[in-house]
């Protein structure tokens, strides 16, 4: 899994409250498991109209938010369903992190296993994160997970609490298989003195 440290970049405004797990990946897209592809499908009944043509005035349609990195959202984001192909589609489009005032816990869980942040901050810095990402392509917002702050393009800043342990396979980008990966040597003595102990087996 790719490490998150520092991210400057483009984040695009998303007001909606309640976006659930079937807007940004709609059921008939998790057909595959692959991780990769789904970007293409993200928020596709927003993005798209029926006949597969952009919707002009969808914030990840403009011109200006086509590259963001990080998504301002309204509040109870990920909500519904458990699909963890949603972070797989916001993280296969470009998107690392998502801020909210709040978040469905097993999407926010989620987000840390592939690779993205989820911020959630209080009403009042979310309004400003918000106002910032309007400006478009020429506000870049800087997220710092070390120091776990989040910058404005103006410089305000903001800071956020995560879970230490979260925190810690971000940095080091240990997805469930890296941590079991960090074992290796002890799982390699263990078979060892297994294969002695019970050679039938």
């Amino acid at each position: 899994m790719e490490k998150f440290e520092t991210l400057t970049g483009i984040a695009a405004p998303m007001p909606l409250v309640n976006i659930d797990t079937d807007m940004i990946i709609p059921k008939q897209f998790l057909k595959t498991i692959k991780r990769s592809g789904l970007g293409a499908n993200l928020f596709d009944e927003m993005r798209f109209d029926r006949r597969g043509n952009e919707i002009s005035d969808f914030v990840l349609n403009q011109d200006a938010y086509r590259s963001a990195e990080i998504l301002v959202a309204g509040d109870n984001f990920g909500c519904g369903s458990s699909r963890e192909h949603a972070p797989w589609a916001i993280k296969d489009f470009g998107i690392r992190c998502v801020i909210s005032t709040s978040f469905a816990d097993i999407f926010y869980n989620n987000c840390f296993k592939n690779g993205i942040l989820p911020i959630a901050l209080p009403q009042e810095a979310v309004e400003v994160l918000m106002k910032d990402a309007e400006k478009g392509a020429n506000a870049r917002m800087t997220v710092n997970l070390e120091n776990q702050t989040v910058t404005t393009s103006d410089g305000e800043s903001f800071s956020f609490e995560v879970d230490a342990f979260k925190k810690h396979c971000l940095l080091e980008g240990l997805d469930d298989i890296g941590l079991t990966m960090e074992k290796v040597s002890s799982i390699d003595t263990f078979e060892a003195q297994a294969a002695q102990a019970r050679p039938w087996v």
